[in-house]
């Protein structure tokens, strides 16, 4: 029998650190399903700043605004070190929005199993393209991107698992939960998740074979 890790991201699109983190993930999960491991993921909704408006404010601005003058430059030293792994955060052009219809997306894309394209490519729209991810036509084109079809999954099935986030004090992200193993937080490396993911394939087979 093959074997399989299911895994549980607690990530908000519009956070840098879950979008390198997510990145990292991506490519270890990959390696791993190379070698025939299925790895399972459901993306777990969280929103950075709930309650945010949608209007779609310059994020360096808003940036500046809540955390003092220096975020600015906080921002653009992790794109530097973003940019070493592949990855082009254009801070100057991104646009602050609350994120819950996009959690709705990517809710609707899970249906279809496609929850992480839809996930990558919203990443990748809100810090490299510069698009506005709280903003309907936007969402809507996206979606027709990855090819998923909305409106499947209700606002209220989001705000629960909202609550239940909440609930279990999670109060930061990006959150790694892979199977039987404790929390990871923070943008691990690709090596620790790589490693944390056999590990809980092996230590799943070894269970399976007693």
């Amino acid at each position: 029998m093959p074997q399989s890790v299911k895994t549980q991201l607690v990530m908000d699109v519009i956070c840098a650190h879950s979008y390198l983190g997510y990145a990292r993930f991506a490519r270890a999960a990959d390696r791993l399903r190379t070698e025939g491991v299925r790895v399972t993921v459901e993306f777990v909704p969280f929103e950075l700043a709930p309650g945010a408006p949608a209007d779609g404010r310059p994020l360096l601005a808003v940036l500046e605004q809540t955390f003092g003058p220096q975020a600015a430059a906080s921002a653009l030293t992790f794109a530097e070190r973003a940019a070493r792994e592949g990855l082009r955060f254009e801070y100057g052009k991104a646009i602050a929005t609350g994120t819950f219809d996009a959690h709705r997306l990517i809710a609707d894309a899970a249906h279809q199993d496609k929850a992480e394209p839809m996930a990558e490519r919203l990443f990748r729209a809100h810090f490299t393209d510069g698009l506005h991810i709280g903003d309907p036509t936007t969402l809507a084109q996206l979606a027709a991107e990855v090819g998923v079809t909305t409106g499947h999954v209700p606002p209220a099935e989001v705000r629960a698992r909202l609550d239940h986030v909440r609930r279990l004090g999670i109060t930061g992200v990006p959150v790694f939960l892979i199977e039987n193993l404790p929390p990871l937080t923070g943008s691990q490396t690709e090596t620790t998740l790589l490693a944390a993911l056999r590990h809980a394939a092996t230590t799943k087979g070894e269970h399976r074979d007693h």
